[in-house]
């Protein structure tokens, strides 16, 4: 990989997410070499993935370069590469590009979306957390009402206008809003000579209620929010099978959508290496303690969505959010200059800033320790804590820019098939899932 030899500990660290970041941010400064490691070049702001996939925003807008982010320290490396196997015993992990060696390992690999093991929804759904999948569905979202341009068969336009956005956390909660909005107010002037009205977005909940991780009063709240634009909201339903076009769920009801989008749960991303069952929790996530160090080993440590710190008030470990990975990563940065410097180390405590989600304009839901609070200051709460947490002046300049442009004129610029998506896994109507 061309790393050079150092005097200084090397540390190594898998993911470029919001506990990875934070981690070699606090890290650059000090008297160790920090060699990041990711697939991709740049940091993806998952919040916001959902404007992506409706035109809302560009996808640059939300991305930043890793090397940019950390540009200017001089103990500081990245490279471009897929980690394939940690070797503990050895201190050594295999990538793609080559083998290196670590003293401390971070494993911040993140969460990426779980199935559960449905394959038919698997092949034929889309999932929502990464930028490429989100321009997937930006193109699969606009090809389907052009070729509903196209169809003489009413049941195939109906299917191709039905959207059914499966979970009802702030992902779920979010997208139908945004698709909502959309139908309300651009594709009437987009497509004339189609009936949009007939165009529907259901919300799918397997629970009794929405945003379930949130207070009862912003869960009810958010659901009149949702009505109020237009969005079928079905609770205590799991979807249980999806080919393409047929939605079928455990009760009578069921759906035709040409898009299925699948926001139902994650998983942690783990690596060959760790992946035996005495390292792993529930949804693959890593055992760790209050120190970060994973289960058995005092040299690897792991933070953000692929890390479960079991504790009193948290026995399933923290949210799978960014505030959790950041504090975390930040945390066993000072932790492992302890380590090094030989001083006693620094237990995490998770300190919740609260949560919030928007489902539209002038529209919004916000938890904190001691407010709850919904409406247009929740709205303005909610655009604040995301600009402020964007990486880099630019993104947040013509994020704030195009908020303020969409606003005045109820517009999405970006509603663009920049690379047309077609699905590789469907049946025909007639041919119903079993």
């Amino acid at each position: 990989m061309n790393i050079p030899q150092s005097s200084f500990p090397r540390v190594i660290v898998i993911g470029g997410g919001f506990g990875g970041i934070a981690l070699a941010k606090k890290l650059c400064k000090k008297d160790v070499q920090v060699v990041l490691l990711d697939k991709h070049n740049y940091h993806t702001f998952q919040p916001l993935l959902y404007q992506v996939s409706t035109g809302g925003l560009e996808p640059d807008s939300i991305a930043y370069p890793i090397r940019k982010v950390l540009q200017g320290y001089p103990n500081f490396y990245f490279r471009l590469a897929e980690v394939l196997r940690i070797n503990p015993d050895i201190r050594t992990i295999q990538t793609n590009i080559g083998e290196i060696n670590y003293d401390y390992l971070v494993v911040a690999t993140g969460s990426e979306t779980n199935f559960f093991g449905n394959t038919s929804i698997e092949e034929n759904s889309m999932a929502m957390k990464s930028i490429p999948q989100s321009l997937n569905l930006r193109s699969l979202i606009l090809e389907n009402f052009e070729q509903a341009l196209l169809t003489d068969d009413l049941h195939e336009r109906d299917s191709l206008m039905n959207f059914v956005i499966v979970g009802g956390g702030p992902t779920g909660v979010e997208l139908a809003g945004a698709l909502a909005e959309i139908k309300k107010g651009i594709l009437p002037k987009d497509y004339p000579d189609l009936d949009t009205r007939r165009a529907q977005i259901n919300l799918v909940q397997g629970g009794d209620r929405i945003l379930p991780a949130m207070s009862e009063v912003a869960s009810r709240k958010a659901e009149r929010f949702l009505e109020k634009l237009g969005v079928n909201v079905w609770k205590n339903i799991r979807v249980e099978a999806y080919d393409g076009k047929f939605v079928k769920t455990n009760t009578d009801t069921s759906f035709e959508a040409a898009t299925l989008v699948w926001a139902a749960g994650v998983k942690a991303i783990c690596i060959e290496g760790l992946d035996a069952k005495e390292f792993l929790c529930r949804g693959n996530r890593l055992r760790v303690n209050e120190f970060h160090q994973v289960e058995g080993f005092a040299e690897i440590f792991a933070v953000g969505d692929v890390a479960q710190m079991e504790s009193e008030e948290f026995p399933n470990g923290h949210p799978m959010m960014a505030q959790p990975a950041i504090q975390q990563g930040q945390n066993l940065g000072e932790n492992l200059v302890r380590i090094i410097e030989n001083k006693p180390l620094k237990p995490f405590i998770y300190r919740d800033k609260g949560s919030m989600a928007t489902i539209g304009r002038n529209k919004a839901v916000v938890d904190l320790k001691k407010f709850k609070f919904q409406g247009v200051f929740a709205w303005y709460v909610w655009m604040f804590i995301h600009l402020y947490f964007l990486i880099g002046f630019r993104n947040r300049v013509v994020v704030f820019i195009n908020w303020v442009y969409n606003y005045i004129k109820f517009d999405r610029e970006a509603r663009l098939i920049i690379r047309p998506f077609k699905k590789q896994h469907q049946v025909s109507r007639k041919q119903p899932v079993e």
